[in-house]
Formats: structure tokens, sequence, C-alpha cells
């Protein structure tokens, strides 16, 4: 079995992966060259399966059979209201499973969204096992900051089907702080901020050497380049109904089409002043052709979609009020994802942090580069047994008190400890009490790992069940904040009302991941705890490998 540990990107529309030889990071490129690789997958009617770039013009020729933004679904209930208002955007069908979870279906076959994600990150275990020369077993996946514990499991899922073992999650802002910071023995306050196809997320950190300790995070999990996307499909649709009264916006074929003509539109428009294109459609349900002249300002769609950003922007807010800083306590800003290459991103971004972002770094690629960092660092310590130490698992997260308290008074790791990572939890999690508040257990921007106890008595005599809901938010409001399981404590000895008592320990490791241990406080003994996690398939979903085409 291979030692390498490869660094992934597993992004909505596009994903990278990379790897660290001879202390270089390297982004895998395909057959042609190709270093980013779409995270498309296009089913074919013999059966087999194309992934990436020669996937992505299926998008467009035959866009029911081609399923792209899966990560846009990852880990969610299908009665979610963020999968509801997914539905009518994609031109293939989405449809409940058994077990509350939504599946894509293709012809009569239905695929939980980690199947799609694990197709890809297969293509790019392939990719990497071309480009080396041997078996690539072991991964770091990078998710967004605000994921939450469905979402994160279910990547998780998506690596395993893959034939992956995944040594650690890790937050796509904190991975890209390692490919900005590591090795460069930085003593600074770093804002990454991170904008995706479909997630957006900022962080921000303090570098002390090879510490990365993040002070804040913050996150939006249906706010990104496809937002952009869907406001040129609008502009365009409208065009055609003003010249000639026909609306093509709920025909989810040309949708489809406009859908791709658009992020080419985008593209355009980030180097160019103003873009003009001949569209030519069908009236939907006939094969009358109808033509427009699309004209469009770089200014015009700045105005049209200023909103999107000043979205992202009140999530940084957030983020500095949630660590106490202000802009100016800032040294630099690192921007990452690929819809930071629009200008009015780049210019209101600097306006509202007051300074002019990193440069000389790849934003579709740095997130890949600091996870195949940190995958280096666990296989090197892995390779060489540990000797002394502050207690680092992997020379990366379990720290002792007292070297905590060095950290505090502004001590560095070991250099030859690879990089330390101490990430917080995007959300308070707590459970529903009386009165439709949340007590919450575990606090929002608590350091990883951590646990917390909670005391739980029984409310009748000889109660044998206690089942309590679980809660992800930032509100003590249970309305404003997400249901994500239930905690079910079974095989309570009987007893009196109140006078049973178990003692709960919620725990979230350091891959942001919670897992939950109860205690009987009479007996001592343990008591069968479970977490349920809604929008976690409890089926066994595999796929064939054999039947993905390398092209």
């Amino acid at each position: 079995m291979s030692d390498l540990v490869v660094g992934i990107d597993l992004g909505t529309s596009n994903s990278v992966i990379s790897v660290v030889l001879e202390g270089e990071a390297i982004v895998i490129p395909d057959s042609e060259g190709r270093r980013i690789h779409p995270s498309i997958v296009h089913f074919r009617e013999d059966g087999q399966t194309i992934v990436g770039n020669e996937a992505w013009r299926f998008r467009a020729e035959k866009p029911r059979r081609t399923v792209y933004s899966a990560k846009r679904l990852i880990g969610r209930p299908f009665e979610s209201p963020e999968i509801k208002m997914l539905m009518g955007s994609f031109p293939f069908s989405i449809v409940p499973a058994n077990d509350g979870t939504p599946r894509i279906q293709v012809d009569n076959q239905h695929h939980p969204p980690e199947g799609i994600g694990a197709r890809v990150l297969h293509y790019l275990k392939s990719l990497a096992e071309q480009y080396l020369g041997q078996s690539v077993d072991k991964a770091v996946i990078a998710v967004p900051a605000n994921f939450d514990e469905g979402q994160r499991r279910a990547t998780q899922r998506a690596g395993e089907m893959a034939g992956l073992e995944v040594m650690r999650l890790i937050n796509e802002p904190t991975a890209a702080a390692l490919a900005y910071g590591y090795g460069g023995n930085k003593r600074e306050r770093v804002a990454i901020y991170d904008f995706g196809g479909g997630t957006f997320d900022v962080t921000l950190l303090e570098l002390r050497g090879n510490v990365f300790e993040v002070l804040s995070t913050a996150g939006n999990s249906y706010l990104g380049g496809d937002d952009f996307d869907n406001r040129l499909i609008s502009l365009m649709t409208n065009v055609f109904e003003r010249q000639h009264q026909v609306d093509l916006s709920g025909d989810e074929l040309v949708r489809q089409r406009l859908r791709v003509l658009a992020e080419y539109l985008k593209c355009e428009l980030s180097d160019e002043p103003q873009v003009t294109r001949r569209i030519v459609e069908y009236i939907p349900g006939t094969m009358t052709e109808i033509e427009v002249q699309f004209q469009l300002s770089r200014q015009e769609f700045n105005e049209r979609c200023m909103d999107i950003v000043n979205q992202s922007l009140e999530t940084c807010q957030d983020a500095l009020q949630t660590a106490s800083i202000q802009r100016a306590e800032l040294d630099h800003l690192v921007l990452v994802g690929g819809t930071t290459r629009i200008p009015l991103v780049q210019a209101r971004t600097r306006e509202f942090f007051n300074r002019e972002p990193v440069l000389g770094i790849n934003p579709d690629e740095v997130v890949a580069i600091g996870a195949s960092v940190f995958g280096g660092s666990l296989a090197k310590q892995q390779q060489a047994p540990q000797i002394g130490g502050p207690g680092m698992e992997a020379g990366l997260d379990a720290v002792d008190e007292d070297w905590m308290e060095g950290l505090e008074e502004g001590q560095e790791a070991p250099q030859d400890e690879g990089p330390l990572l101490i990430d917080v939890t995007p959300h308070a999690l707590g459970i529903a009490t009386v009165g439709g508040v949340m007590d919450i257990i575990i606090e929002r921007n608590g350091q990883l790992p951590l646990d917390r106890t909670r005391y739980f008595s029984t409310s009748r005599d000889d109660q044998t069940r206690v089942v309590l809901p679980v809660y992800s938010g930032n509100s003590r409001r249970i309305e404003e904040n997400r249901q994500i399981g239930m905690l079910e404590l079974t095989d309570i000895p009987p007893g009196p009302r109140e006078e049973v008592q178990i003692e709960v320990t919620f725990e979230i490791d350091t891959n942001g991941m919670l897992s939950v241990r109860a205690t009987d406080m009479r007996t001592g003994l343990n008591q069968y705890a479970r977490l349920s996690i809604m929008g976690e398939s409890t089926d066994d979903h595999e796929f064939d490998a054999t039947n993905l085409l390398m092209t």
C-alpha cells in the first residue's frame, strides 16, 4: 500500500487533486494536461460513466443524463428547505429515498449525492495513479468550513466508496492558509475569503510559524458562482420574452443550454467590458427557431449581481464580530475559489477589507495544494515514530494543556512536527427545550477537538428510553436553527422519575464530526447512545468502478 497521501478539493463546480513529492506540491493533470477537473458525471446509455472535462460537454447535449453540482445536495435530508429550493434548478430529477435522503434519478437508477461525489473522487484517484505510476489509497479531503455534521459524514462516505482511506477532512479555508503560509515562518493574521461554485466561507486565522489557529469562521453553503450563472440565465430568458413573447424559463433543457452559455459569458465579462452573443433557441414543444442578440456590459452585470457579493461580505462581518477583531487588525487577504476571479468580487473585497489581496496564488488550486501539504505531513509522520514533542496526533491536532499555554504566550510548534491546525466549530450545537429554545451544549467557535457534558433525568417513572432532537445553529430559537439528527438513549435502568440521571458527553473530533457517549450516574455503566443524522443515507450504495471511462 502506498505511503502517499493526496490532497483533494472536491468542489461544487470543479475538483483538484494534488500530492507532495520531494517537498513540492504537485497539482495532478489529466492526459491532456488539464489540472482543473469539472465535478460532473455523465451516465451513458450503455451504463458506463464519463467524469471530468470529457463529461462537461454533455451538460448541453444530454443534460438529463449529466449530473453536476451534487455537492449542493450532499448530506441534506430531502425535506430540507435547501433541497426544495434547488429542485427546479436541475435538468435531472431529485427524488426521495425510503430513508428520507435525496436521490438523483437518471433513467431508472437513483443515485445518492455522495455516490456522485464518489465517482468524481474515484476519477481523481485514477488520474493520480496514472500520473504517479503507483496505487493511491489515502487522502485528505477539503470541505467547506460551514459544512455540518451530515455533510461531513456524507463526504467521508464518498471517499470510502471511491476506495480511499480518508485520513482527515480539512476545512477549505484552513487548507488554503496552509498553502499560503506553511514553511514561510509567518507571524500574521489572515482572512481567507473562499468563494466557490456553490459555497462561500470566510475564515480568520492567526499564523505563528507552523501553527495555524482559526480565530473564527462563517459561511453559506448555498452561495456561490452558480448564483451568478442563474442571474445571467434570467437576463437571457427575459430578452427572449421581450422580443418574442415566449417564456423559456420553464423549459429545463433550454435553461441548461443557457447555463452553459452563462458560464462562458461570466468568464468573458471578467476580461472584457462588454459581451455580445447571438443566441438561437426553440419555442418549447416545437421546432420553430427564435433568435436574439444578447448584449451585456460588465457594469450591468455588476448591478445585477451586487447583492450576491454583499451577502458574502455580511458573512465576513459576522466572522469579524465572532472573533472580536477589527478589519484593520488583519495583515493579509487571500482570495480562494474560481468566483473570486470576477472583477466585482475583487473590487468589493478590496473595499471591505481595505487592502489588496495576496497575489501569486491560484484560487482554483490553492485548497488542494494545502490539503496535500497536510497529507504530506501525515505521511511523513506515519513513517517516523514520534519521539517526545508536544503530543500531537500525527503532528497536528491533539496538544497537551501545558503546551497550549505556551502557544498562547507566542510559542511556536517545533518545525519538524509538521503543521499544527487549531480549528473551531462553525455552528453551535444543542437540543430543544421547553418553549422552543435551544439549550446550547457546544458553543460556536469552540476549539477542536472538544467535548461538553450535560446531565439528563427521566421525566416519568420506570422510563427506559429518552429521545432528544439535536439542532445546529447560532440562535437560541429552535425555529431559526436546523435539526441535524436525533439522539436516542436506551437501556436506561428503571427507577423513579428525576432520580435516574444520565451523563451525556458530546464530542467533536478534528474532522468536525460529532459523537456521543452516555453514562448512568447511579451505576457508572455506559448506556446505549445512538446519534442518527438527518440526511445520512442508511443504504449501502456502491458503484462499479469498471464502468468509469478514462478518456
